[in-house]
């Protein structure tokens, strides 16, 4: 795992966590596409198109401009329609789109959430989705009531990795943003987060290793509860 930068940053008073492969792996999703007749190694490509299309509109979305009425739903669809030549079924892309909402949650995620409530910090989602698809698989999940608040980035105009979107987050659970944390399975997130001025956590349970372009994180770990754990280990803030 990567080291975190030396004295750089202090324990935070709120955690934010990624949804999409953090807390919820999307890779089940496999068996959806295989029932649409979608060869497996499109579902690889459909993750890069969302990927690609979501920084896209961290770029340009605008309040006065066209993307600024997309939704994550919209980027879903799209890149379904994109992979298979606008051959997919509308049955099956509802199906696709469905099962998200049906995800399972990573082992360790009910541990991670718990230890940062035990330990008095704010805890948070915040995704480009809206608040509606989290909210129903932390519900199904049984974690909501380890949940304060579920923040989307979209409404706010601004798609993660743009820094507004994490200024946003820090914004509604009301701490500046060098107190608040996230907590991603993505480099990319945290390439992003870090630029609006929050601390860092990444698991490595998704990429294995932390991805050379960005500057690591605050602190790493196996998983998700490892993570948290070494972000509520960073020395406490000074008093104002």
């Amino acid at each position: 795992m990567s080291e975190p930068p030396a004295g750089r940053s202090h324990r935070p008073a709120a955690l934010v966590f990624d949804v999409l492969d953090t807390l919820f792996p999307v890779a089940p999703l496999e068996w959806r596409f295989r029932e649409a007749g979608i060869p497996r190694v499109l579902m690889t490509r459909w993750s890069d198109h969302l990927l690609r299309d979501s920084f896209a509109l961290a770029l340009t979305s605008g309040e006065d401009g066209y993307e600024a009425d997309r939704t994550f739903e919209d980027v879903v669809r799209g890149a379904l329609r994109d992979i298979t030549g606008h051959q997919i079924a509308p049955s099956a892309e509802d199906a696709i789109v469905e099962g998200m909402s049906g995800l399972d949650p990573r082992p360790e995620a009910s541990a991670a959430l718990a230890a940062a409530r035990d330990a008095g910090l704010a805890v948070a989602t915040l995704g480009n989705h809206d608040d509606v698809l989290p909210r129903a698989l932390l519900a199904r999940a049984g974690l909501l009531d380890l949940v304060d608040h579920v923040i989307a980035a979209r409404p706010a105009n601004a798609w993660k990795p743009a820094p507004g979107a994490y200024l946003g987050a820090a914004r509604a659970l009301e701490v500046p943003p060098q107190r608040l944390g996230l907590v991603t399975g993505h480099g990319w997130d945290v390439a992003g987060a870090r630029l609006a001025g929050l601390v860092t956590g990444w698991s490595g349970h998704l990429e294995g290793r932390f991805p050379s372009l960005f500057a690591p994180p605050d602190v790493s770990g196996r998983d998700l509860a490892e993570t948290v754990d070494r972000l509520l280990d960073l020395p406490a803030a000074p008093a104002p």
